[in-house]
């Protein structure tokens, strides 16, 4: 029997799907280096051809022409510099050259992402963590356009003449702040019939971008938000000099060639390290947030010093009691072995280093299994990195295990495990629960990654174990980014011999940067890995995906269980002599 392949065949909907995201990082890589793109010219166009054809779950009904996308709006909006929508000129620079200007420095409400207000109709990003950032930043900026000529669609009729709902819109945008009761139900009515929505959906999306402005100053409302966006897709069709361009500045492309960030980010860390008298110590670098390590290690000694009555029955619920106490937690860790260290390269990736030798007096939250001989005779340090993004993760790490030169003599970091706390997106379960790692596919490239990964299914069995909580085992896709993704893609992963359980963002670019340090000899070949997520969301189930909000509680117990397994296993009792 033979088996034909023909190369003519109809392109499946996944198959069509990764051609889009190929295509979009084709010409998006293509556009760094001509430094210089029209939204409404050749490579805009395809740009947004490629993110019609993935229609990503995040970005919703992004192909309806009726309907404005609300919860895709929310998201993008969360995560760009407030005003954004009205931009005209949007600049992309490498280096933070405003020293001394008075610019309006603006970081967006859910991404540590710096940016600078030029002028009314301009907007600056700095651009610290590669390409991952750039893909991010123009998926964000190709769906506000996209949706904004949906708008601009609506403001007038088939005879030319300016809408109802738009001339009402613009009453009302004088008087948004003191709105209320009957007055403001009828401006979101009228709000809905121009965006084609509900005025439930309207009033919702209205309520949460409005509770981020009051509180936050992160976005201009909705009301304004959508007239923005109107009125800049209407002046590009009517006013010559108006296009909405995208540049690049010359130095950006050498930036992120050469690692600059991230070359002065390791060499901050080592520098730190050294002055401590740390650098010869063996090290457990641990890429998590900035508070589970920390509370773990901390928090119970911290509560009790002071007096604390927190409930010491459950680990997990004490945890949460600590919600509110972090400045107390971190007070007490700096005087007993916790050197905090923030960034300083415009890396965004603050650290902390523990010294547990020092940390060696304090008790621990009685669940928590720590073993002080182990410590006592091994004397190890923990550096815990905040979350990198993207590509960025390779580029941190290998630098962070690169030799140094002292006394004319290579040095090398006594590394003894990495660990990656990670969140991901996943695919056959549910927010909330835990993915171990077996590998990591980088998608839309041949480098896939197996992973000798010390964290198992077993390792989460013990009897305070809540069964709600679901463990998958198996690979993981590491994608271009979370807005570049569609359910034909992620269903093909999951559903053929990949197996996929998951996808994320940093995971394969971390395994690049380790695979590397082994053949160079940067690192010892037993190192110990462990690889860990936690589900922030599934892109598969409707009301699940990134678009429909943060995790909130559901996310302590997986991030905190995950935590204490880490530490359990580079300080808890050897497996020899009775630990896990």
């Amino acid at each position: 029997m033979t088996l034909q392949h023909d190369p003519f065949a109809e392109l499946s909907q996944a198959d069509k799907s990764r051609l889009a995201i190929r295509t979009f990082k084709t010409i998006a890589d293509a556009a760094l280096l001509r430094g210089y793109y029209r939204m409404g010219g050749r490579t805009g166009n395809t740009l947004e051809s490629a993110l019609r054809t993935l229609s990503p779950e995040i970005y919703g009904s992004i192909n309806d022409a009726r309907s404005i996308e609300l919860k895709g709006l929310e998201y993008v909006i969360d995560r760009l510099p407030r005003g954004i929508e009205g931009c005209h000129r949007i600049v992309m620079t490498g280096r933070e050259d405003y020293e001394g200007a008075s610019f309006e420095k603006i970081q967006p409400l859910k991404r540590r992402r710096l940016s600078y207000r030029i002028s009314a109709r301009e907007m600056s990003f700095v651009v610290t963590r590669g390409h991952s950032e750039i893909y991010d930043i123009l998926t964000h900026i190709t769906f506000l356009y996209v949706e904004a000529k949906k708008v601009r669609s609506k403001m007038r009729d088939d005879y030319g003449l300016v809408t109802t709902e738009w001339s009402t819109l613009e009453k009302h945008l004088s008087a948004t702040d003191e709105m209320r009761g009957k007055e403001l139900d009828q401006a979101l009515w009228n709000l809905s019939l121009l965006l084609g929505r509900t005025f439930d959906e309207t009033k919702e999306t209205y309520l949460y971008l409005e509770k981020n402005r009051r509180e936050a100053n992160a976005n201009s409302g909705l009301f304004h938000i959508i007239y923005n966006m109107g009125k800049c897709a209407d002046e590009e069709v009517n006013e010559k000099d108006q296009a909405v361009a995208v540049h690049f500045t010359p130095s950006l492309s050498a930036l992120i060639l050469n690692r600059t960030h991230a070359r002065k980010w390791a060499a901050a860390v080592k520098q730190r390290l050294i002055e401590l008298g740390l650098e010869k110590r063996p090290l457990h670098i641990i890429s998590a947030n900035l508070h589970s390590v920390i509370n773990l290690i901390y928090g119970f000694a911290a509560t009790q010093n002071q007096g604390g009555d927190e409930n010491t029955g459950n680990l997990y619920e004490f945890i949460r009691s600590l919600r509110h106490r972090s400045e107390q937690v971190s007070a007490f860790a700096c005087e007993r072995g916790c050197c905090m260290l923030p960034d300083k390269s415009g890396s965004q990736i603050d650290c902390q280093i523990i010294d547990m030798v020092e940390a060696l007096s304090l008790s621990p939250h009685p669940e928590l299994c720590l073993d002080r001989e182990r410590i006592e005779n091994e004397q190890p340090v923990l550096l815990v990195m905040d979350y990198a993004f993207g590509e960025q993760a390779f580029e941190v790490l290998d630098e962070l295990l690169y030799p140094w030169e002292a006394n004319g003599r290579p040095r090398m970091l006594n590394t003894r495990s990495i660990s990656v706390i990670g969140k991901a997106g996943i695919l056959p379960g549910k927010k909330g629960d835990i993915m171990l790692a077996t590998a990591h596919v980088l998608e839309g490239t041949p480098h896939n990654y197996i992973i000798r990964n010390d964290l198992t299914h077993s390792d989460f069995g013990d009897q305070d174990f809540d069964e709600s909580i679901g463990i998958y085992t198996g690979p993981l896709i590491t994608v271009l980014g979370t807005s570049l993704q569609n359910r034909y893609v992620l269903k093909k992963f999951q559903d053929s011999t990949w197996g996929a359980v998951g996808l994320e963002m940093e995971g394969g670019h971390y395994q690049r940067a380790i695979n590397a340090a082994f053949i160079r000899g940067h690192i010892s070949g037993d190192i110990k890995i462990m690889y860990a997520y936690y589900a922030s969301d599934n892109p598969l189930k409707s009301g699940q995906t990134l678009a429909s909000g943060s995790m909130g509680e559901e996310g302590v117990m997986p991030t905190y269980l995950i935590t204490r397994r880490i530490l359990e296993k580079i300080l808890g009792p050897c497996p020899e002599t009775g630990g896990r």
